[in-house]
């Protein structure tokens, strides 16, 4: 995750650069269950409104939590198909509390109620994610539901009024790209806690979505404003946290961007930002994220669906994550990464890491191919060999 807010406010307060912080296990993300009420077009787990079979039980559940804990994981990231349709993900999540883990819920929104709101306030999530990936006609058609904007707008409203911090979570393509400004706008009137823009990444339904990924041009475009918003949040004083995910490109383009904004009025500052950009060291598969999908599968993280590293009804996570010899997961552990073409020539490797090598695998069968979907041009990156034409977004 690239936390845009976080590291703004660095530049912003004049914050001294500390040393790289190694953080001493992953952050877990949890495929709980795969069912879920709607058939999202950009499905990673390709989820279903019926019933999977060999999921893991609650205390199957429970013993990993324990061991999850050995390993020292810090963060749980409750996730689905939809969460809220486990009938013990209250017991669930009261026992992850308990063990000390910081519990997050990510969740399409469309169950939360005012009948559970109570029940979701007392478990006490740390954070809640809701989908909203357009305004209502986009989001509608995207979640294959009718009604499920207005739904989840109102999942939205009832967790800020209940106290629990809350998050918008949009996944950006070529089609909802112009809903972006008035989506951002959505969440300075409700108030809502934290932005998630997940660039679209090429695995599950969303790999036959490929040709629907926004263009480059139109991600700078969502970028810029983000990077406007959350610095015109920090001069106002609002509260506010604006991430993204599944683009490790997302570094090097904040730090152009600041160069050129405020490269000649505080060069210390921004010299502090960049190293902060090389500590942070970009994508974090199969070193600080994991995944565990829903029948106990352990994966470097869940766009790796396809790539089993163990299953907690049998083997021990801590066991599996420290000590695979597993080749993706060596490649991942290795600095620098052992990426090729453009990646391997590319002057911010040491700020993004190659970024996320499940597109490059998708389109070339070779994981370490340079990624597809870097939106930076050869000449942004340092290679000046080869000139690029230009793209506007006025041309797409």
């Amino acid at each position: 995750m690239f936390r845009i807010s976080q590291l703004l406010k660095t530049l912003h307060d004049d914050l001294p650069v500390g040393k790289a912080v190694k953080m001493p296990g992953p952050v877990v993300i949890w495929n709980l269950i795969r069912r879920c009420n709607l058939q999202c077009k950009h499905c990673y787990s390709t989820s279903l409104d019926i019933d999977f079979k060999d999921e893991l039980n609650t205390e199957q559940i429970k013993a990993t939590i324990d061991d999850l804990k050995v390993a020292q994981v810090p963060v749980l990231i409750l996730s689905g198909g939809e969460p809220l349709l486990r009938p013990d993900i209250y017991e669930i999540t009261a026992y992850a509390k308990a063990k000390g883990f910081y519990v997050a819920l990510s969740t399409n929104g469309t169950l939360i109620n005012e009948d559970n709101i109570e029940q979701i306030k007392a478990a006490d999530y740390q954070y809640v994610g809701i989908s909203i990936d357009g305004l209502e006609e986009f989001h509608d058609d995207f979640r294959r539901q009718k009604g499920s904007f207005k739904t989840s707008m109102h999942a939205l409203k009832l967790c800020k009024e209940a106290g629990i911090k809350v998050g918008m979570r949009l996944c950006l393509t070529r089609e909802n790209y112009a809903d972006l400004p008035a989506i951002l706008d959505l969440m300075e009137q409700h108030k809502i806690d934290k932005f998630y823009l997940s660039h679209l990444n090429y695995s599950g339904r969303g790999k036959r979505s490929a040709e629907n990924d926004a263009m480059f041009a139109m991600t700078k475009g969502a970028m810029e404003q983000l990077f406007e918003r959350a610095w015109a949040h920090l001069e106002q004083g609002i509260e506010s946290d604006f991430v993204t995910g599944n683009n490790d490109a997302d570094g090097p383009f904040l730090l152009q961007w600041v160069e050129k904004k405020f490269g000649e009025q505080y060069p210390q500052r921004v010299a502090n930002l960049k190293q902060r950009l090389i500590n942070w060291g970009g994508n974090a598969s199969g070193v600080n994220v994991a995944n565990i999908d829903n029948t106990g599968v352990i994966h470097p993280d869940t766009y790796w669906w396809n790539h089993p590293l163990g299953n907690v009804k049998t083997e021990k996570f801590s066991d599996v994550w420290k000590n695979t010899q597993d080749p993706l997961m060596l490649g991942f552990r290795q600095s620098p990464r052992p990426v090729k073409g453009r990646c391997a020539k590319c002057e911010y490797l040491n700020i993004c890491g190659g970024n996320t090598r499940t597109r490059a695998f998708a389109q070339t069968k070779d994981v370490w191919a340079e990624d597809p979907g870097c939106y930076l041009t050869d000449s942004e990156i340092g290679l000046t060999a080869v000139v690029s034409e230009a793209i506007t977004v006025t041309n797409i």
